[in-house]
């Protein structure tokens, strides 16, 4: 980059001394927000692997079944992604993951859905919250973390499925539809308050979700970009429910 005249030159040249050169693994508490983000992500996705197989097994058609099945092995293609990433990085993939076990195990626990419908809307609501949520958290991230996570994070083809399936079964019986509104609301609210108490009980990985972390590891706290964000995930979740025919 060329001086201002009548500036002094002696800077070398490049990235300007005392300027933010942009998250780094090499700062240790960008390093352990990575790990956080990497270990919840990657049991996510084991959970998420877990579910669709269970679900499979409940389809009413084997075309479904083979749908769910379907989406199940790419889930686990994206925690062993996760996973291997993690020992590139000199961690041990279990211990990155222990901390998200509970949080993300309570919440399975506390959604259980009572039929198959409920079943695919929370693979098409929940886990959408869920994506739109890391999304905004990969805005933060050096390009190579952010590129695997947006990548693990791609639509396993469910969605398009999902829409369809729901959107015949509630014209098969319109009554379905005031049921499977409410459980969205729910599940909506339940994936929010999950995501608060996990980055609540992780310092590293609050700082990067209220606003990234800076050079030399302080966060940059936007609060009126926080509020942002949940704005958008609301709107992302209302576009959401009109598509597969659900009021927010």
């Amino acid at each position: 980059m060329d001086s201002v005249p009548g500036e002094p030159t002696g800077e070398p040249t490049g990235q300007p001394t005392g300027q933010p050169t942009g998250p780094s693994l090499d700062d240790p508490e960008y390093r352990a927000a990575v790990i956080d983000l990497l270990g919840v992500l990657a049991y996510g996705e084991l959970s998420a692997f877990v579910r669709l197989a269970a679900d499979a097994a409940l389809a009413p058609q084997i075309g479904a079944e083979a749908q769910l099945a379907g989406m199940a092995v790419a889930e686990f293609r994206h925690f062993t992604r996760l996973r291997d990433r993690l020992a590139e990085l000199g961690v041990d993939p279990d211990t990155a993951m222990q901390p998200f076990v509970a949080p993300i195990n309570g919440f399975h626990e506390s959604t259980a859905p009572a039929d198959w419908l409920e079943g695919l809307m929370k693979a098409y609501v929940g886990d959408g919250v869920s994506v739109d949520f890391y999304r905004e958290v990969a805005r933060f991230l050096d390009a190579d973390t952010q590129a695997l996570v947006l990548d693990v994070l791609e639509d396993t083809g469910h969605s398009a499925f999902v829409v369809t399936t729901v959107r015949e079964a509630i014209v098969e019986d319109p009554r379905v539809a005031g049921r499977l509104a409410l459980w969205g609301r729910r599940l909506m609210g339940e994936m929010l308050s999950q995501a608060q108490r996990t980055a609540a009980e992780r310092d590293a990985l609050s700082n990067l979700l209220v606003g990234g972390i800076g050079a030399g590891g302080m966060p940059g706290f936007d609060l009126a970009e926080v509020g942002r964000m949940f704005a958008r995930l609301t709107e992302e979740h209302t576009r959401r429910m009109r598509a597969i025919g659900l009021s927010a």
